[in-house]
C-alpha cells in the first residue's frame, strides 16, 4: 500500500493531536479562518468534514453543523475549492461518506474523487460507512495517487473483522474510544487502554477519538498508549456558540487556537507516562 509521507511525519513526534471540523461551518468564509486556527494553536493533521445529509456516525454536536455547512452551500465541489484556499501546513485529511466519494465526477467510483483530492494535496480520507470488506476499489485509487486511508475501529471490533480492517489502513487507525456516536459522553472511557492493546501488533499510529474534551483527557489517553488524539465536538461546540451568539469570527479563531493548544499540551504531557499506568490515567481524567 502506498503511504502518504506528510501523515507519517506528522506522527513521527511525541503524540499527535488531530482536529476535526465541518468546512463550511458555519460559512465558507468564517470556516477558512477557524480551520487555519487549529493549525497555529498545534494541530499536527486536520481532519476536515465533507458534509453528508445522512451523518450516521456523528452525534447532535455534529450534525448540526453538518446542517450549518450545507445550508450554507457546502458540496463536494465547494469543499475543494475550500481546500485550495486554505493557507495552512499541515496534513488534511477529509473525513466523508462513501456516496459523495462514489458519486463525484464522469465516470463511476471513487478514482475521480481521489484524483481531485491528491491534486489539491490532500493527505487521505475517513469514511465512516464503508466496510472493510467493500474499499477494495477505494484503497486501489488511493494507493494509486498516494493517499492513505484510515479506517475507525470500535471496542468491539475482533478477530477477522479487526484483522480486515488493519490489513486495509495506512496513515493511521482511528480508535474510536467508546460505542455510540461522537460527542455522545463527557469523559475517556475506560475501553481505550483494552483497545489500544489489541492493536499493538499492527504497526500503524493508533490515534483515539470519542470523548475527549480536555487537555487532561489527552493526557489519559496517549498516557494510554495512543499515538495522538483526534476531537472534534469540542471544538465544533465552540464554532456553535459562536455562531449562536453572533460572536466576531476573530473572537470564535481565538478560542479554537486556544483549545487546540490545551488539547495539544495536553497530548505531550502524557508521552512522557508510562503506558503500563493507562487505567489509572484514564480513570484520574474522568469528570466527578
Amino acid at each position: 500500500m502506498a503511504e502518504n509521507e506528510a501523515l507519517n511525519e506528522a506522527f513521527a513526534g511525541d503524540a499527535a493531536f488531530v482536529p476535526y471540523l465541518a468546512a463550511g461551518d458555519p460559512s465558507y468564509e468564517a470556516s477558512l479562518e477557524y480551520v487555519e486556527a487549529l493549525e497555529r494553536g498545534g494541530a499536527d493533521v486536520i481532519e476536515l468534514g465533507l458534509p453528508f445529509s445522512e451523518p450516521i456516525a456523528e452525534g447532535s454536536t455534529i450534525q448540526e453543523a453538518v446542517v450549518r455547512s450545507l445550508e450554507g452551500g457546502m458540496t463536494p465541489e465547494r469543499f475543494f475549492e475550500f481546500v485550495d484556499d486554505l493557507d495552512v501546513d499541515v496534513p488534511l485529511v477529509c473525513m466523508t461518506y462513501y456516496n459523495l466519494i462514489y458519486q463525484y465526477g464522469d465516470d463511476e467510483g471513487p478514482r475521480p474523487f481521489v484524483e481531485k483530492a491528491a491534486s489539491l494535496g490532500l493527505s487521505g480520507f475517513v469514511v465512516p460507512d464503508l466496510p472493510a470488506e467493500e474499499a477494495g476499489p477505494l484503497r486501489e485509487a488511493c494507493d494509486e495517487f498516494g493517499l492513505d486511508l484510515v479506517f475507525i475501529v470500535a471496542p468491539t471490533t475482533a478477530g477477522d473483522r479487526l484483522k480486515r480492517i488493519m490489513d486495509q489502513v495506512s496513515g493511521y487507525v482511528y480508535v474510536q474510544a467508546r460505542l455510540g456516536v461522537t460527542g455522545a459522553k463527557d469523559d475517556v472511557s475506560d475501553q481505550t487502554g483494552a483497545s489500544l492493546s489489541r492493536l499493538r501488533e499492527w504497526d500503524v499510529p493508533k490515534a483515539v477519538g470519542f470523548g475527549i474534551k480536555t487537555g487532561e483527557h489527552a493526557r489519559a489517553v496517549v498516557a494510554a498508549g495512543a499515538d495522538g488524539v483526534i476531537v472534534g465536538s469540542a471544538l465544533v461546540d465552540i464554532v456553535a456558540e459562536g455562531h449562536e451568539a453572533d460572536t466576531p469570527v476573530a473572537e470564535t479563531a481565538e478560542r479554537l487556537e486556544s483549545k487546540t493548544h490545551e488539547l495539544k499540551q495536553g497530548a505531550l504531557a502524557g508521552a512522557g507516562e508510562d503506558p503500563e499506568s493507562r487505567g489509572e490515567s484514564l480513570a484520574e481524567s474522568e469528570p466527578t
